[in-house]
């Protein structure tokens, strides 16, 4: 009798040991989703706007085609909601002021371009939604100047592009950079106050000719790491205008995203117009989720990431994500798609659509779930079932329709763990000789030579 009640316990003792390991298990798996829409209110009784807008536009008072009026008249009338402009190497005024005047850019004079800004009247119609649209009628719907916008470098032919915003009116003009232009110029910004993102980076890699340097290593080191250590940099951008130079950024931000994520640091992905004449404003722009529509919640809104990036074009490619073939919708009246909800319960996101023929499910760069839509519809995916979502760092969502495509902000994949420690390496001379040429005039027109031919 007293062997069988020994061997009780020691099979209970057994059972309680296996729950606890299975317990352990369990909790080791454990796993919270915190997304950036959040605090969104979808609908119903204090429902936030989703608000059309570009944070990257430019005129005659750097390299564009248009002077400040036409541009500024023009997303008016394409229903844009907040713009920032962002000359190159000159901060940004309100429309109706004088932002400082560029030495390299008085040829804007000598091609007879005018080179001027709105009137008081103009730009008080137009930030009070009062000014008529082209067929005379009045919208009633203000659009925001964004000011304090300047995209680093001054010199229009260099590649090293970032956008830096909410300057003073006095801080970056004609900034030219010094030996790595992209991390000199987003520290610049930070000891300046100001929030930056850094443009089309696939421009720089030359990724038109190499795409697979999207997946270099060496690439994703040399963004990961300006991000990482900047607070003040918040993501880059992933789609420009028709993305000509840029058709891979997409891709360049899921490996930014696994580089950065463990180190605690989000990467927002980015999408502007970058136009420099009209037919480019309805090309790639961004759609704010914000509770109003003013300066301060768009500034919020660009750190919190409750926004999604359109584009109008898009390239297509073999790598996994796709599209496989090409889409232009640039410059037709197709509704472009777009999330009206976005939500998390426990580790399910759901997503409702409308206007997109395709949703798909994104995680560290791979496809985990991907559905027709026929117009607009719901879609729940259950990480719960999905094999090492546990492993997951991230899960964004795309959408696709006749359109265009419309991509969220990541979602992240929260385990707990201490972010790692970010220990910058030395960087060999040989390397800062190369970031050095490919930051000058003369490198950038031996490439414009050799896409030539």
């Amino acid at each position: 009798m007293k062997a069988k009640k020994f061997i009780a316990l020691i099979l209970s003792a057994l059972m309680v040991m296996s729950v606890a390991v299975i317990g352990a298990g369990a909790e080791s798996a454990e796993y919270t989703i915190v997304s950036p829409y959040k605090d969104v209110i979808w609908e119903g009784d204090g429902a936030w706007g989703a608000y059309k807008g570009t944070l990257h536009t430019h005129t005659t008072y750097s390299d564009a085609e248009l002077d400040l009026p036409t541009m500024i008249k023009g997303y008016y009338n394409e229903g844009f909601d907040f713009v920032a402009n962002a000359d190159h190497g000159v901060t940004g005024v309100e429309w109706n002021k004088e932002p400082a005047r560029l030495a390299l850019y008085l040829y804007q004079y000598l091609l007879g371009k005018k080179v001027c800004h709105l009137t008081d009247e103009e730009y008080e119609a137009i930030t009070t939604g009062t000014y008529p649209l082209e067929d005379g009628t009045i919208r009633n719907k203000k659009m925001v100047c964004v000011t304090g916008a300047n995209e680093f470098g001054y010199i229009t032919l260099t590649k090293s592009h970032t956008n830096g915003y909410f300057l003073p009116a006095d801080v970056g003009n004609a900034w030219d950079g010094g030996e790595n232009s992209f991390e000199d110029a987003v520290k610049f910004i930070e000891e300046n106050g100001g929030l930056s993102h850094i443009n089309h980076p696939g421009d720089w890699l030359n990724s038109n000719s190499n795409p697979e340097i999207v997946n270099d290593p060496e690439s994703i080191k040399y963004f990961g790491d300006i991000l990482i250590k900047y607070d003040s940099c918040l993501g880059t951008e992933v789609f420009n205008e028709r993305n000509g130079t840029t058709g891979y950024d997409r891709i360049l931000w899921d490996n930014l995203l696994m580089y950065c994520l463990p180190y605690g640091k989000m990467v927002w992905g980015y999408s502007n117009t970058d136009a420099h004449w009209l037919e480019t404003i309805d090309t790639s722009f961004s759609v704010f989720m914000m509770e109003e529509n003013d300066m301060d919640h768009v500034k919020e809104t660009m750190q919190s990431g409750a926004f999604f990036a359109v584009t109008r074009k898009l390239r297509g490619n073999n790598f996994e994500i796709g599209p496989k073939d090409e889409f232009d919708v640039c410059g037709t009246d197709l509704p472009y798609p777009m999330f009206t909800k976005l939500t998390v319960d426990g580790h399910k996101i759901t997503a409702t659509a409308e206007d997109a023929q395709q949703i798909q499910f994104i995680a560290n760069g791979k496809v985990i779930e991907k559905k027709a839509l026929n117009g607009s519809g719901e879609v729940t995916i259950d990480l719960d079932q999905i094999e090492n979502a546990e492993d997951f760092l991230y899960v964004r969502v795309e959408l696709l329709g006749e359109g265009g495509m419309c991509a969220s902000q990541p979602l992240v994949i929260d385990n707990g763990s201490e972010p790692l420690e970010f220990v910058e390496e030395e960087i060999s001379i040989i390397d800062q000789i190369i970031g050095w040429f490919k930051d000058t005039r003369l490198y950038v027109l031996f490439q414009e030579i050799a896409r030539a031919f």
